[in-house]
């Protein structure tokens, strides 16, 4: 769902369905609803967009200097649009200094997570952080430091720590001293069921 809004963007580049909001919004569409009549559950990613970034996230830090609104006139609109199709988001490891106060990445972050896309656009379905064992992740936080912090912002599947054992601990040891809430954890949980459910799973 991202735009190819940036020449110089070379992560996304041909991966994006082209530089139009209103294409793009469409070939998702499209994508998702051919994916799901296959029984496949289909996942629309980077959120809130990695299209006008130079960096490139799977080597380190990259940053996004948009404000929400310019996200929502614009890179947003796939999404957006979208939300009540797919069935899981993707969210990026970008940093965006004008949306959030936390400085975490979009994936670590609870207000970008919580806050703008389960709040504010109404999204309930699934979230998935990208891998965990970027370097944008990895340059600066642990796997037991990132798994927890995925959890605590609402993400409801980490994909690849790095190291799994220890992110899977950390979270285990998060949940048992109280940092992290068995009502957070159910709820992913939940959202997990919903989605095996739709796909004929359980």
């Amino acid at each position: 769902a991202d735009l190819w809004t940036n020449p110089q963007n070379t992560v996304i580049g041909a991966r994006s369905f082209g530089s139009d909001p209103a294409l793009v919004s469409r070939m998702v569409a499209a994508e998702i609803e051919g994916m799901q009549g296959q029984g496949i559950l289909c996942c629309i990613k980077h959120f809130p967009g990695h299209g006008d970034t130079q960096g490139d996230s799977h080597d380190g830090y990259v940053l996004l200097e948009r404000s929400w609104e310019e996200l929502l006139e614009r890179e947003l609109i796939p999404f957006v649009d979208n939300l009540d199709n797919t069935d899981l988001v993707m969210v990026a490891h970008i940093l965006l200094p004008q949306i959030t106060g936390d400085g975490l990445p979009a994936s670590l972050s609870a207000e970008l997570i919580t806050g703008r896309l389960r709040g504010e656009l109404g999204y309930d379905g699934l979230v998935v952080t990208d891998s965990l064992a970027m370097g944008a992740i990895t340059d600066q936080y642990t796997s037991a430091q990132a798994a927890v912090l995925a959890v605590e912002a609402g993400a409801d599947l980490l994909l690849m720590p790095q190291d799994y054992p220890a992110a899977f601990e950390a979270v285990a040891e998060a949940v048992e001293s109280g940092e992290i809430s068995e009502q957070r954890l159910d709820e992913s949980v939940l959202r997990i069921l919903r989605a095996k459910e739709r796909c004929g799973l359980l």
